[in-house]
């Protein structure tokens, strides 16, 4: 089956960032093994949609968006934002606010793909392997779980963070992602280019790969796990976020 995480940009004029992964699950004596197929940068809805179709083909799919899936209020936020905010203050890895009108490519893009293409808009990882799905996920806590951090990782570029402190934190998250390829996902095949992508300088299309991938290992996670090592907050009514479990930084 096909698992890919989506760094999706929300506006019309960014790229977005694929990790595509081919996932085998086990099977009688087999054990579950995975590639990485593609990092891409992408840009417009009929270049990602594309990309995504072609990989998964008919086949079952779970795709990892960093953008919501869900969403019925024109104004405000979600409860699964505030809910997420709440739950992850201490780390600073609050949500943005979530609605309609802040939002409007997401929510046509998974629009699309439900009415069109087949994919629920549910995180349940029931049947995850013969099933096709989309979901939100949100990289910053779930790289807090993974590693086992008290803060996110601060590689974001914004006003009053200084470039050295931002590229230092990327590099770190880069160094991250290395490290929980190797330990939490050792029957995961890298693609020829992930090392250099590890190792890369920071830029804009590196960083949406990167995010990417960490879309793409939540996904693995919770479908090789059969969702017993995630959280979902939220619901599929209202707007939901996958992220993993407590815990998680612990093979």
């Amino acid at each position: 089956m096909l698992i890919a995480g989506i760094d999706l940009a929300w506006g019309e004029k960014n790229g977005d960032g694929l990790c595509l992964v081919d996932y085998r699950p086990a099977a009688g004596r087999r054990a579950a093994r995975a590639r990485v197929l593609a990092h891409d940068h992408v840009f417009g809805d009929a270049a990602l949609l594309a990309a995504l179709l072609d990989a998964a083909g008919p086949g079952p799919a779970f795709l990892a968006f960093d953008a919501p899936v869900v969403c019925v209020n024109e104004i405000g936020r979600r409860p699964v934002d505030a809910a997420v905010s709440a739950a992850f203050r201490a780390q600073h890895a609050g949500c943005y606010p979530v609605n309609t009108r802040l939002a409007p490519r997401p929510l046509r893009l998974a629009a699309r793909l439900r009415a069109d293409h087949g994919f629920a808009l549910d995180p349940s990882a029931e049947d995850a392997t013969s099933a096709r799905r989309a979901a939100e996920v949100f990289p910053h806590p779930a790289i807090v779980r993974f590693l086992g951090l008290g803060k996110i990782l601060e590689y974001k570029r914004k006003a009053g963070r200084a470039r050295a402190r931002t590229d230092a934190e990327f590099a770190r998250l880069q160094r991250g992602v290395g490290e929980l390829l190797a330990t939490h996902f050792p029957w995961l095949n890298a693609a020829p280019d992930t090392p250099a992508l590890l190792s890369a300088p920071w830029s804009k299309p590196v960083e949406d790969r990167i995010d990417a991938v960490v879309c793409a290992l939540i996904a693995l996670w919770h479908v090789h796990h059969a969702g017993r090592r995630s959280e979902i907050f939220g619901d599929v009514a209202t707007g939901f976020v996958l992220v993993p479990a407590a815990g998680s930084h612990q093979p």
